[in-house]
């Protein structure tokens, strides 16, 4: 499964929800996006916590899925048709765009983002 990083977000901080869904993926099937990835990076609010973010990432085997020129073609593709319509943003018509190329399904709790862009989405409820 393909995971987008506000479901990860919730995972770290304790929502047994979040952290049931990740562990209900199989050990080799659990990745995400080089933008996912960056954003947890970002998140971090310094050294100690980006350390064990970089560890916990290690640990649960997650597979960071890079870019390339293809994926780039589709978010630029994706940010033409739905930019305007849909408040596309760059950073999920990359994630999008991942999705499509590596054939994933995207576990998301901001389905509005991309509900129309044409992947497959498993939605993320908090309960």
């Amino acid at each position: 499964m393909f995971f987008d990083s506000d479901v990860l977000i919730w995972v770290l901080r304790g929502n047994k929800t979040a952290i049931d869904l990740l562990y209900s993926v199989s050990e080799n099937d659990k990745a995400m996006s080089v933008i996912s990835y960056m954003e947890l990076l970002e998140g971090a609010r310094n050294k100690q916590e980006l350390t064990m973010l970089k560890k916990w990432i290690t640990y649960e085997k997650f597979q960071i899925l890079p870019l390339n020129e293809k994926i780039g073609n589709i978010a630029s593709f994706l940010i033409e048709k739905f930019s305007l319509s849909d408040n596309l943003e760059t950073d999920d018509a990359l994630i999008a765009a991942t999705a499509i190329y590596y054939n994933k399904t995207l576990i998301t709790g901001n389905v509005k983002h991309f509900k129309n862009l044409g992947i497959k989405i498993k939605p993320f409820v908090i309960y």
